[in-house]
């Protein structure tokens, strides 16, 4: 009897333990269970923890909350000013009711995917290439708001979109460089006119200052020959006053001799009509004779030309 007894005690435990095995459900945290018994619905959603269903009669369904990153592939468009364009964006989208999202829709992260392309191919066709390039914060509100309303219904509520890229035609890109380059050269040719503009009105006061003082005018020269012979590379040109060469040529010996002589001369002689020229120097007939030779090494001598003999 108490055999019997501990055996049906036995086959009872491992019935309930295979019960519980059956029945018991683990919901995450980040999840919640939606339970359908003989297909319909219950009420309501199960929390995370340790939870039980009824096996056979009960299907437990756990639904994902955290948010997800969905890419959308690239779509191909052309824009309202006809620029053909590629455009990838990213979604981001998370479950708000659990029985919605299992309920209302077949597979919600396939129809939001398809709804993110749809609404990106309709935001190309709208909008310009200047705002795909520089005004993406507004096409992001604006796929924003054609995604969530929608996916409102299937329990989605739409986080955040961004666009990710936008590609160009390689012709476009030329041309959208050529034009950032004229528009730099265009800024680079006014601010180089403006230089110009006010360096010319400060040489104007500069010479204004200068023409008041002619001995600023030597130093400037002094410092430009300054600033020209520290490069090792240049020669120096520098120009002397005819004035300063004749003041030298009267501080010679022989010149102030023959000028002092022909004074003299002068005053001797009341009765001449001419003065008597000047000495030449040593150093200009040596370069006189010097220059004769040369010019005979190159023509030859010269020969007197005969007479006839019949002139007389």
């Amino acid at each position: 009897m108490i055999e019997e007894v501990l055996m049906a005690v036995a086959g009872a435990a491992a019935a309930i333990a295979v019960y519980a095995g059956a029945a018991a459900r683990v919901v995450k945290q980040y999840e919640r269970g939606v339970v359908f018994r003989f297909g319909r619905l219950l009420g309501d959603v199960r929390a995370p923890g340790f939870t039980m269903i009824v096996p056979i009669v009960d299907r437990l369904h756990k639904v994902n909350m955290q948010i997800v990153t969905m890419p959308v592939p690239a779509q191909e468009g052309i824009t309202r000013d006809n620029v053909t364009v590629r455009v990838d964006a990213v979604v981001y989208f998370k479950v708000v009711d659990a029985a919605d999202a299992v309920v209302r829709v077949e597979d919600y992260k396939f129809a939001v995917s398809q709804m993110a392309q749809t609404s990106l191919r309709s935001i190309i066709g709208k909008s310009d290439l200047d705002d795909l390039l520089s005004n993406r914060e507004k096409l992001n509100q604006g796929l924003e708001l054609m995604l969530d309303s929608p996916a409102m219904g299937w329990g989605v509520a739409i986080d955040r979109v961004e666009i990710k890229d936008v590609s160009l035609p390689e012709t476009m890109k030329r041309s959208m460089a050529r034009q950032a380059e004229a528009d730099r050269e265009r800024r680079a040719r006014v601010i180089n006119a403006d230089a110009e503009l006010q360096a010319s009105k400060k040489l104007a006061e500069a010479a204004g200052v200068m023409s008041t003082e002619p001995a600023a005018l030597q130093l400037r020269l002094l410092q430009t020959v300054m600033a020209v012979s520290a490069e090792k590379n240049s020669t120096l040109v520098l120009p002397i006053p005819v004035e300063l060469l004749r003041f030298l040529e009267r501080a010679t010996p022989a010149a102030a001799a023959a000028e002092s002589g022909a004074d003299s001369g002068a005053a001797s002689g009341a009765g001449a009509q001419m003065p008597l020229p000047l000495p030449l120097s040593e150093a200009y007939l040596k370069g006189r004779a010097a220059a004769e030779e040369a010019i005979e090494d190159l023509t030859g001598p010269s020969v007197e030309p005969t007479p006839h003999e019949n002139e007389t």
